[in-house]
């Protein structure tokens, strides 16, 4: 099967009209940011991102370095730039067109070992630069997508740990591309080719669930159209069911609730559905929640029933990293999402709790969401003082400024009801002096 190359978005008309109007242009690195489909402004930001591997600090480039470099103004960046440039478009500095600063025509003497530590600084994961921007890096095998799939798992943990979701975004988006780099430099098995493709798509998602802890449903879906071309790719099921779960997420959040029970009926009808009652049960669950919320109480309350049946038919073994966040904690915690949207709003209280008894203290994140819709709940039930508490717990737990949004939505919601409230507490008034400046 000729290989089909997903690509990000392209600003043709930048580096064309570099290379056809300007006679000093860089034509190598034009022709390589045409190649792999990079605007300035995200080849800025991907060098960025890769300067904070590489040194523990985000980068400063901006589209106008760039725009500097194709027109050879920057004739050998710094070294960090550099380096960073050469692991993002995965190319040596000298077959980008710039020059080294000393007078021989001869590659500059570098210190091999000072070389190999930045290169490795991040993680040791990215495929050695090529020599040229049209060869090849060589044969893929296991072993590379084993050191992709670890870049992948902290990338998850910085979400879990409620790191930032921009930042999560970004590196979910820097990892995918250089997946995407290597697959279309480079040959491999059919098997070995089905499985980075299936890491891609799995990659995209955890960048469109980052979008969507931030409250930006429409990033969220470019980046799923992303991963479902990937998914489709990798011709495996989990990597499928992945891309339409976080679909339903997205509709959900855009108010689309048809659509998201729509694509919940895709989801338990799938095939890893049948085989496996987890994935089963979070079908459910899906379906469930866009259902009570287009008033289908009889409807939401029996696939309920469907999604904590079948989870408790779940076993142990080997599943996908980005599964493991459904146990029988998030079990409640969807659950009290239904029983909200139902009404129910004690019931809710009640499996948020269990929620939070029996959460993994890693994943701080949604610890720090489901406290904050604890405190929603407590609010909807005039529990006032109480939520104030709450809300105030939730927020403390957020890595301030850049926790996520979704969690201070849910705060924000609650301080609505506090105001309207009227309530003179000395609890509720301070409450809603605090929050003030950050909702």
């Amino acid at each position: 099967m000729t290989p089909v190359i997903f690509t990000f978005t392209r600003v043709p008309e930048v580096t064309q009209s570099y290379r056809e109007d300007m006679p000093q242009v860089n034509r190598k690195l034009a022709d390589r940011i045409s190649e792999l489909g990079f605007s300035q402004a995200e080849l800025a930001r991907q060098v960025n991102v890769e300067i904070e591997f590489l040194t523990g600090r985000l980068g400063n480039v901006t589209d106008a370095d760039v725009r500097r470099w194709l027109r050879g103004e920057t004739k050998w960046p710094q070294e960090r730039i550099r380096l960073s440039l050469e692991r993002v478009l995965s190319t040596r500095a000298e077959d980008l067109g710039f020059v080294p600063r000393r007078k021989s025509t001869a590659p500059p003497e570098e210190d091999p070992v000072h070389r190999r530590t930045f290169l490795s600084a991040a993680s040791g994961s990215i495929l050695p630069v090529g020599t040229s921007g049209t060869s090849s890096h060589g044969r893929l095998g296991s072993n590379d997508v084993r050191r992709f799939h670890q870049d992948y798992v902290v990338i998850l943990r910085h979400g879990d740990a409620g790191r930032g979701s921009q930042k999560v975004e970004n590196l979910a988006v820097e990892l995918a591309s250089r997946i995407q780099s290597a697959l279309s430099l480079s040959t491999t098995s059919t098997r070995v080719r089905d499985m980075l493709h299936r890491l891609a798509a799995e990659v995209i998602s955890s960048a469109a669930f980052a979008s969507i802890d931030a409250s930006a449903p429409q990033r969220a879906r470019a980046h799923l159209d992303k991963a479902l071309t990937f998914a489709g790719l990798s011709r495996d099921s989990e990597a499928m069911y992945n891309v339409w779960n976080h679909m339903t997420l997205t509709s959900s959040q855009r108010e689309n609730h048809a659509e998201a029970v729509a694509g919940a009926e895709v989801m338990k009808r799938s095939s890893i559905a049948r085989r496996d009652p987890l994935y089963a049960s979070l079908g459910h669950m899906r379906n469930a929640n866009g259902l009570a919320r287009l008033g289908r109480q009889s409807e939401a309350l029996r696939a309920l029933s469907d999604a904590e049946r079948t989870f408790v038919r779940t076993t142990d073994q080997q599943r996908p990293e980005w599964i493991r966040f459904y146990d029988s904690s998030e079990v409640d915690a969807l659950s009290s999402f239904i029983w909200s949207a139902l009404g129910e709003h004690g019931r809710a209280e009640y499996c948020l709790h269990r929620t939070l008894a029996a959460i993994p203290d890693d994943m701080i994140r949604n610890r720090a969401l489901y406290t904050a819709h604890l405190s929603l709940a407590q609010a909807r039930q005039e529990e006032l003082e109480l939520a104030c508490a709450t809300s105030r717990h939730a927020h403390m737990m957020l890595p301030s400024p850049s926790g996520s949004r979704r969690t201070i939505n849910t705060l924000a919601a609650t301080r609505k009801m506090l105001v309207a409230s009227g309530s003179k507490a000395p609890e509720v008034v301070e409450w809603i002096e605090e929050s003030a400046p950050w909702i």
